[in-house]
């Protein structure tokens, strides 16, 4: 397929977490020191830990430009003298200070290395100031194209949202724009027009007035959060809120709409508790109840910003109302609040250390649609989701992309994903045992940043099965196993075919009506059934070839 195709099609039903519009060739790009500078842990980010930032802007959505500083609390992990802290052009840093003293700043493209002058002995706490402004990059189709989207509501209000997923935080803040290392805590104080609001992550504290027609809304996040996860929302907002009591105890759960959308949002965003219901079940509990749980309307489609989720899918039920797996049960459910609320389980509180490694986010979380599904219209229905999503699968380049060189791998990371992991959930073969094991991953790995072999190992351990060859067979190649058969008086002979080495995935078929789980590996097998008839359980993502 060709890449104009393969983005057209995907651009009908993935802006969630901000996809990676993928080309058919980029297994063969090579990487520049940009690349590398984006996506390594530099040696000028490793001696170093995130302790807190305070981010302090102001934003002028006439002239649309911001300008502020960024607080950066850190700890001395072993003795350097050079930082390295990311942002991205048109921005620019005007000056960076310690001690009131400002430093040395020597920039490479968007890598900008500081240099210290005070000494940083091991297990100090120090900090910084970063000083930046400009007109950040516009984003021109976000979720996907990230930066600011600087819109009017239809009342001639300003309209203003961020979005960096991929591209990366240091599009309109300075910060350390690497996934492995999450700050601990963090303010955010946005100045903006008096006539407006601004809605950021965690709760507000407090909102100033100014003389000068403007306001500055102070938030806090009291809990980890990664950087692209960290949002301004600025708008002619409405609030709304209720209580909801979960598995750790009174959750605050806020709404923030267009002043015009507020009785639509009443009624569509009753799936926001319904969401919380059902993956506290799945998953446990809600990662971040000292920070609440928002819902914020925005100018883009949605995305999965930590305790501030934002909501762009015009009040439909679906995605933009239609329905991505064609089954009729994708219509059950307003597709962004559950997607993107998923994410608060997989991106925020398990987050991927390299974004090669962000199935971790989009297949557990695309997964989690058809689980919602199954809580609330039964296992069924949800089997019926999960499988029509597999039209939607390109099977272009593997789902884990290329590690240090900030590359994400296949959008097949989504609905692949999700089949792989309801394939897995058939070989475990109990559901209560696999909604521990999701249970397990959230408590284990809770507001942590993780491998890809931490959660193959992980459940590769905890589930006593031989998961390996499966991890390797959909995550690292572009093959669906075949399931090869053939029928003849009375006796089956099947095998894999299409397979990595050492795979042989169990697999259920029936025939006569009698279950029988087959064991296939690349070698032929033979079996007596009792008829020349079987049935292949479609619950497993393999294809099937009859001989």
């Amino acid at each position: 397929m060709c890449k104009k195709l393969l983005l057209n099609t995907l651009s009908l039903f993935l802006s969630i977490g901000c996809f990676a519009q993928t080309s058919l060739f980029e297994h063969t790009k090579t990487f520049s020191r940009q690349d590398s500078l984006r996506g390594a842990i530099t040696p000028e980010r490793s001696w170093w830990d995130l302790s807190y930032y305070h981010l302090n802007i102001s934003v002028n959505p006439d002239k649309k430009f911001i300008k502020g500083h960024n607080k950066i609390v850190y700890k001395v992990l072993k003795p350097a003298t050079v930082l390295q802290i990311d942002l991205q052009p048109p921005l620019k840093i005007t000056k960076v200070t310690q001690k009131g003293k400002e430093l040395t700043v020597k920039s490479e493209g968007n890598a900008h290395f500081i240099h210290l002058e005070n000494p940083q002995a091991k297990n100090d706490t120090n900090s910084l100031n970063v000083y930046y402004e400009g007109h950040p990059k516009e984003a021109i189709n976000a979720p996907w194209d990230g930066g600011f989207s600087w819109k009017k509501d239809k009342n001639g209000h300003h309209f203003v949202a961020t979005s960096c997923q991929g591209l990366g935080a240091s599009v309109w803040w300075p910060n350390k724009d690497h996934m492995y290392d999450e700050v601990d805590s963090m303010a955010i104080s946005v100045t903006v027009p008096k006539n407006l609001t601004n809605v950021s992550n965690g709760r507000l504290r407090n909102v100033e007035h100014h003389d000068n027609n403007t306001a500055t809304f102070h938030w806090f996040v009291k809990n980890p959060i990664n950087n692209y996860g960290v949002n301004v929302n600025i708008g002619d907002y409405v609030c709304f809120s209720e209580k909801y009591q979960g598995e750790g105890g009174e959750l605050d759960m806020v709404y923030y709409v267009l002043r015009d959308n507020l009785r639509k949002a009443k009624k569509q965003f009753k799936d926001a508790p319904k969401m919380m219901k059902a993956f506290e079940h799945w998953f446990g509990k809600y990662p971040f109840y000292e920070d609440s749980f928002k819902l914020v309307e925005v100018p883009y489609l949605g995305m999965e910003h930590q305790s501030s989720v934002t909501y762009g899918n015009q009040y439909q039920k679906g995605y933009k109302g239609s329905d991505l797996s064609a089954s009729g049960w994708g219509l059950k459910f307003d597709f962004i609040i559950i997607h993107e609320a998923g994410h608060e389980w997989f991106a925020n509180n398990i987050t991927n250390k390299d974004i090669a490694d962000m199935w971790i986010h989009e297949s557990f979380t695309a997964y989690s649609e058809n689980l919602f599904l199954d809580y609330y219209y039964g296992k069924q229905a949800a089997a019926e989701y999960v499988i029509g999503t597999r039209k939607l699968v390109q099977n272009d380049i593997p789902i884990i992309g290329q590690y240090n060189v900030n590359s994400e791998g296949s959008g097949d990371m989504y609905y692949k994903g999700a089949n792989m992991l309801h394939t897995i959930r058939q070989i475990i073969n109990d559901d209560e045992k696999w909604r521990l094991l999701l249970r397990g991953l959230n408590t284990d790995f809770y507001h942590q940043t993780v491998t890809t072999q931490d959660i193959e190992g992980y459940l590769i351990k905890k589930s006593g099965k031989n998961l390996q060859p499966i991890f390797d067979q959909y995550l690292r190649t572009v093959k669906i196993p075949i399931f090869e058969y053939q029928i003849k008086n009375k006796k089956l002979t099947y095998r894999w075919n299409n397979v990595i080495e050492g795979f042989n995935m169990p697999i259920k078929i029936t025939t006569n009506n009698i279950p029988l789980q087959l064991t296939p590996s690349k070698k032929w097998q033979t079996i007596k059934i009792q008829t020349n008839n079987i049935d292949v359980d479609k619950n497993y993502y393999v294809d099937i070839k009859a001989l």
